[in-house]
């Protein structure tokens, strides 16, 4: 038996309509990306019960600081663990694991 679906009409800026219409799958693209942000609404919510909100500025401070580390790494060193960070990605998308590395 399979999952019930609804059809929905949606409209969307010119530059999201462009990347959409790159993608072979639209519906399975936008479904993961709304997946994607259930999730971190979760996880938002999780930290605020525990007593860490997320906030703008404190997503900017972070944001800074990664900047300021990401600077004083090789570029194959960033390189590398955007690598890992997709091919993580890809793999919750398919369900399967890829090959464990350490850390960088």
């Amino acid at each position: 038996m399979t999952t019930p679906v609804r059809k929905l009409s949606i409209s969307v800026p010119p530059d999201v309509a462009d990347r959409l219409e790159q993608e072979p799958n639209v519906s399975a693209y936008v479904t993961q990306a709304v997946r994607d942000r259930i999730r971190l609404d979760a996880l938002d919510t999780e930290l605020a019960h525990a007593g860490i909100p997320i906030t703008e500025q404190g997503v900017a401070a972070a944001r800074a600081r990664r900047a300021a580390v990401e600077a004083e790494w090789p570029a194959e060193r960033r390189q590398a663990v955007r690598d890992r960070v997709r091919q993580h990605l890809n793999d919750d998308a398919t369900g399967t694991t890829g090959s464990q590395q350490p850390a960088a």
